[in-house]
């Protein structure tokens, strides 16, 4: 009886006197599988690997000739015309990225065998995102791994009709060697025999492009040294013991690196920045770049700018992705015609939404569905590789996926109906943005009890997090108002704000969204109005843009305004607003200007019985005494101020009054700071920061913490002086100001190295120098 290939390979090994590693160096063929070889689980290794161990082995033509034979002998008998039964289709020579992914699949293919169950790897993504060709890159890179054979399969999920999975696994059987003949007719037992080879076999299969999870769970093997890659649009979540690895697009560098690569580096080269911006017009998608690449191949005359230049409109971007038989855009039909009607209408309505991302309240006002049934159509889009989940809840598209939606939009529906959908969409968003932003007004609150939308305001944080996580929609629909002249509407939205702006000043739309009011209370003829949202407009010029000298004067036109028709209040604060604006000219006599705007201010106020911009105001009075040089009249007016807000007969908002207090307060211990009463000054901060986190107005509160910090260091408390400092690092970055953020840094810095020196956070103009600014009214 002829030795089996295992036994055979061993005896000569040991002839040559090699080590399982020292064979597996010389030759290429990695340790586990000659170890699987000689173990007998691997008994007819592929004609390249005999071929591999024979050479390293240095056999003379009659040893490869018997070590070939017993390869052969140990491999299953196929019929006439198996070979090259599924067969791995051709790679790509240009394979770029996937760098982790390739490992991770490296990682399960050396752990084939290991245990007794298969391993499975299901690998998902988007249309044209290159799920088949990682599978075949991988499955070519692991063959070493599997001697017995890499076996593909196309189960064509796209296709009205997949390839059914009895289908499936007669293939399959037929490449393993079995002859047709034995092929079962039953599928079930098609299954167990597949299953019955595979656990003595050292194989991999590639499962490509799944329907779903029904078609690929009966061609999955239970146990056995075999390893199954199968890929699909959907994430096939619901197939147990499956290692799950979603695929997202290429990063930019990687972009660049294929594109180049499909066009040559020397070509590339010559057109760095035009090569880098296809890649981007191409939303760094495996298809489009590759055919972007081709079809610069195959128009040697166009540059690099040219196809730039032809995919930077928006409107033929989606069809321009197309060479040959490669098109973006056939690859999103093909996900688009497995949806749903709901999920179609969903799709195609999304392309309306100005934001990046959107969740499912808005979803559900533009397609006309419940929250549920919206959330569901918004799932199966996800599933389906034509929507994005950054987190959950949220939504958004690939860039050439909304070009898309976008086509779809226009072809499947009227103009009419397109136009009432981004009505109804705009309608509800700046409804929703009224209400919440009101519940930051004094005079109003929680929403009126008979007011419901598919999003709940049942509080001042949810109200504020809806204000944020939807600002860009809203302003848009904020923007479409003012452009179609519906100026009582603009006016309404941008009034409900004012109170809640102070506490994202750092968004940096306020002045466009105090503009459009503005303007529209202009062009209504209303100069009470006018004269509110050019205060409003005032503050923003101050806190979000630094445009101090405009600031003022929009403060005193709307003094002007206010005047011609009477209007105390708003006089009052115009003049507050006004003080604010020229605290950037740190001469005293502008100083002096806006001491006597503030004390007017407090006395217009007090006519008005506005007792919210009297609190403001009666602090903006010590501001400016400590400002002119009058530090001990600033710390007895603040004190005073702070026993007059707290009486409760003073009355006013809570949360506003009390912010006012921590103004008053930090005005304290900026006034003991200047004087060297180090503990005193420490303890009004820590007092004052108390009132402040209440109403935090990030800004406000990292001077404070700043002024502390530095009042702790005189003190020699140097560890609360960093935790001070801290939390002013973390208030700066999340408000994006990386500056003031690096300032306070090197200041910890120097105290880790017990070096301090003052740190002047007044040097960063007026938006530091407000004592906790408010907006009002």
């Amino acid at each position: 009886m002829a030795e089996s290939f295992g036994t055979l390979l061993r005896s000569l090994r040991h002839t040559g006197g090699l080590t399982i590693e020292e064979l597996s160096h010389a030759s290429g063929v990695s340790v586990r599988a000659i170890g699987d070889m000689e173990r007998g689980a691997s008994r007819g290794p592929q004609r390249r690997t005999v071929e591999a161990l024979a050479d390293a082995l240095r056999l003379d033509d009659a040893q490869r000739t018997v070590l070939s034979e017993a390869a052969r002998a140990g491999r299953p008998r196929q019929e006439a015309g198996a070979p090259g039964a599924c067969e791995l289709p051709r790679g790509v020579g240009d394979f770029t990225g996937r760098v982790r992914e390739s490992a991770l699949l490296r990682e399960l293919a050396e752990a084939a065998g290991q245990g007794r169950t298969a391993v499975v790897a299901a690998v998902s993504g988007a249309a044209g995102i290159g799920k088949t060709a990682l599978a075949v890159r991988a499955a070519g890179e692991l063959a070493d791994l599997f001697p017995d054979g890499c076996f593909y399969v196309d189960l064509r999920g796209m296709d009205p009709v997949p390839l059914d999975s009895g289908a499936v696994l007669s293939r399959l059987l037929k490449a393993l060697g079995v002859a047709e003949r034995r092929i079962p007719a039953d599928e079930e037992d098609r299954a167990g025999h597949y299953r019955a080879l595979l656990r003595e076999r050292r194989c991999l299969i590639v499962l490509d492009n799944a329907a779903h999870e029904g078609q690929v769970r009966p061609l999955l093997p239970s146990d056995g040294p075999v390893m199954v890659l199968v890929t699909s649009r959907r994430p096939l979540a619901g197939l147990e013991g499956v290692h799950q690895i979603p695929l997202a697009h290429l990063a930019s560098e990687e972009a660049v690196a294929l594109l180049s690569a499909i066009v040559g580096e020397g070509r590339a080269g010559a057109e760095s920045e035009g090569v880098a911006r296809v890649a981007s017009l191409c939303g760094n998608l495996p298809l489009a770049l590759r055919i972007a690449g081709n079809r610069l191949q195959s128009r040697p005359g166009w540059t690099v700018g040219h196809l730039a230049a032809r995919l930077g409109d928006e409107g033929r971007r989606v069809e321009s992705l197309a060479a040959g038989d490669l098109s973006v855009a056939a690859a999103f039909a093909l996900s688009y015609r497995q949806l749903s009607v709901e999920a179609r209408r969903v799709f195609r309505r999304l392309a309306l939404a100005v934001a990046p991302d959107f969740g499912v309240p808005m979803t559900a006002v533009l397609a006309e569905l419940g929250p549920g049934e919206a959330e569901d159509a918004l799932e199966e889009l996800v599933d389906c590789g034509l929507l994005l989940s950054p987190y959950p809840g949220r939504y958004r598209f690939h860039d050439l996926v909304r070009l898309f939606a976008r086509a779809r939009l226009s072809e499947e529906e009227s103009i009419v109906a397109q136009r009432q959908a981004r009505r109804r969409m705009d309608d509800w968003l700046l409804e929703v943005a009224t209400v919440a932003g009101r519940w930051f007004e004094p005079d109003h609150g929680a929403p009126p009890l008979d007011w419901s939308s598919p999003v709940g305001l049942d509080g001042s944080q949810e109200a504020q997090e809806w204000l944020q996580l939807e600002g860009e929609a809203w302003l848009a629909a904020l923007r479409q108002a003012a452009r179609v002249g519906e100026n009582a509407r603009v006016v309404e939205v941008a009034g409900a704000m004012h109170w809640f702006s102070d506490l994202w000043m750092h968004w940096g739309h306020w002045p466009e969204v105090f503009e459009l009011s503005a303007g529209a209370a202009r062009a209504m003829g209303d100069r009470a109005q006018e004269a509110a949202h050019l205060n409003y407009l005032s503050w923003a010029r101050t806190y979000c843009q630094a445009r101090h000298a405009e600031a003022e004067a929009t403060a005193l036109r709307a003094l002007e305004l206010a005047r011609e028709v009477g209007d105390v209040r708003q006089q009052g604060w115009a003049l507050v607003y006004a003080t604010w604006a020229s605290w950037a000219r740190d001469d005293e006599p502008s100083q002096e200007v806006a001491l006597g705007y503030t004390r007017q201010a407090v006395e217009y106020f007090r006519q008005a019985g506005d007792t919210e911009g009297y609190a403001h105001a009666m602090v903006s009075v010590g501001n400016c005494l400590r400002r002119i040089g009058r530090v001990e009249e600033s710390v007895r007016h603040s004190l005073a101020v702070v026993e007059r807000l707290r009486d409760p007969a003073f009355g006013g908002s809570p949360a506003i009054v009390s912010h006012a207090v921590g103004a008053a307060l930090d005005l304290v211990g900026d006034g003991y700071l200047e004087l060297g009463r180090w503990q005193e000054a420490a303890d009004h901060y820590r007092q004052a920061l108390s009132e402040l986190r209440g109403r935090p107005i990030v800004r406000a509160m990292a001077v404070s913490l700043l002024n502390l910090g530095k009042a702790l260091v005189r003190l020699g408390e140097v560890e609360e002086a960093r935790e001070a400092f801290r939390e002013a690092v973390e208030l700066y970055e999340g408000a994006g100001d990386t500056a003031r953020a690096a300032r306070v840094v090197r200041e910890l810095d120097r105290l880790r190295s017990g070096v301090h020196e003052a740190l002047d956070e007044r040097q960063g103009g007026a938006a530091d120098l407000a004592p906790a600014a408010v907006d009002g009214q």
